[in-house]
């Protein structure tokens, strides 16, 4: 599939300049909207983003170097019909990798089958110690980011999933109550679906796969505090769900179950919704030397004492040499059609995909498999001969370490930059929830890359955020 070559499907305007049905009474209002407005509106989100304190950390820069994700104040929109095949399609995906991480920590019986290769359990997020344990529901992924990027009319791509501890959907939140804020009359104009019960879908799911008997499940979220990049967004959603947001050094261990210490002696936690990382959430099972986790944690989880959102060991399955194997796992477990297709993707671990990204590799996109943010990336169109250089250099000494896939056009959107409205590349993470039920909120983080001709969205990359409007039938 090349798609590098093609013109970026425009999300808004047809080939003849036209304007999309979707996007014409959004184009009529913009006419009579100066420049200079919109630039101001998007001045006071900034500010008005700065005072609530939506910030994030950058690895790698200056001790306490603190950035603002860029807002824009053009919405992505996108019709009910698209909407409802990408969320029966992200559903449809987090169903089956539910059921292959069941699988490959009981039966196996999709390496059994020859499926995917045993060479998995050697996965460095693959745990041992998550063997014969049985989570609640069947649930390991119970908030789930599936990043999808459109390439044409009909033609989305899923790019990666997050099953570990998936992150953004502050910025779905904030992002509508800001355009709300700043133009009241779009959505006068607009059938705009809600997603502000967002917090009390996931709730919902977090308390209903609580243990056995446990009527009024005690939730809490743990971060690893207030030095953590996604910080704002634990604080934010811990608040947003009316549940108490506490570090490791708040909760402790006692007769197989788990114990918040509160002004009014220990309270028993039923279900942690956890935004730490596997290695530092026990330190007495996995990095003896976290200061984040609660000791003991991980063994009154596998007695059933306590359920963690997501569970321990998710991230084998977001690996993005997993990533490949999504689509057959779909057809093992659920006996379906994938409805969202992969990107075509080559594992440099086979001698002939290797080669080939090797004698190609200014026209691929390169990615470590636990890579995330964009990091550790080569994007080859924009690489110069050196970074291509230096970057074959560290294929050959692992290979096993990377994947490669083409370089989509990915669909463009108008986005407000210093001359005016301009299309920028998009792509879109929904939030798929399970527990009681598995669904979506009708929304998503739309990131943006703010720089012409860019394909790297991350934030951490300088990408920016839109509001998604899904439209109502």
């Amino acid at each position: 599939m090349d798609t590098a070559k093609k013109k970026p499907f425009d999300e808004m305007f047809l080939q003849d300049e036209a304007v999309r049905p979707i996007y014409a009474e959004y184009a009529a209002w913009l006419q009579g909207v100066p420049h200079q407005q919109l630039e101001s509106k998007r001045q006071e989100a900034e500010l008005l983003f700065r005072r609530v304190g939506i910030t994030f950390n950058v690895y790698g820069e200056d001790a306490g170097a603190e950035r603002l994700i860029p807002f824009d104040v053009v919405p992505r929109v996108l019709s009910a019909g698209e909407w409802s095949r990408l969320s029966d399609g992200a559903i449809q995906r987090v169903k089956a990798l539910n059921m292959f991480l069941h699988d490959i920590y009981h039966d196996q019986d999709i390496i059994k089958a020859a499926i995917v290769p045993s060479s998995i359990l050697a996965n460095a997020q693959y745990r041992p110690e998550m063997f014969g344990v049985d989570v609640p529901k069947g649930v390991y992924a119970h908030i789930a980011g599936v990043d999808l990027v459109r390439t044409g009319e009909n033609d989305f791509y899923v790019l990666e999933d997050n099953l570990r501890t998936p992150s953004g959907v502050s910025y779905m939140l904030e992002n509508r109550k800001m355009m709300m804020r700043l133009f009241p009359e779009l959505f006068r104009r607009y059938p705009v679906a809600p997603v502000e019960h967002y917090p009390q879908v996931l709730l919902n799911n977090l308390r209903a796969v609580a243990q056995a008997g446990v009527h009024e499940p005690t939730v809490v979220l743990l971060t690893p505090g207030a030095y953590n990049s996604a910080y704002f967004e634990h604080a934010f959603i811990a608040q947003q769900m009316g549940i108490e947001l506490v570090e490791g050094q708040d909760l402790f261990v006692r007769n197989n179950a788990v114990y918040m210490r509160t002004t009014e002696g220990p309270k028993r936690v039923d279900v942690i919704y956890r935004r730490i990382d596997d290695d530092f959430i026990d330190p007495l099972s996995f990095r003896p030397d976290s200061m984040l986790g609660v000791p003991g944690l991980l063994s009154v989880y596998r007695n059933g004492g306590v359920t963690l959102a997501n569970a321990v060991g998710t991230g084998v399955a977001d690996d993005k040499d997993t990533y490949i194997y999504v689509p057959e796992m779909i057809r093992f477990y659920l006996g379906e059609e994938p409805i969202l297709s992969n990107v075509p993707t080559y594992q440099l671990s086979k001698a002939d995909d290797l080669k080939y990204v090797l004698d190609n590799l200014a026209e691929l996109v390169v990615k470590e498999v636990q890579g995330s943010g964009g990091y550790g990336m080569l994007v080859g169109p924009s690489a110069s001969k050196q970074e291509l250089e230096d970057f074959r250099q560290r294929i050959l000494a692992n290979p096993a370490n990377y994947i490669a896939q083409p370089t989509l056009a990915l669909s463009t959107c108008p986005t407000l930059v210093e001359k005016g409205i301009a299309p920028r590349h998009v792509d879109l993470r929904p939030f798929v929830l399970s527990g009681k039920t598995v669904s979506l909120v009708p929304g998503a983080l739309c990131r943006v890359a703010l720089r012409e001709g860019s394909l790297v969205v991350n934030s951490s990359q300088g990408g920016g955020t839109k509001d998604t409007w899904i439209l109502k039938d």
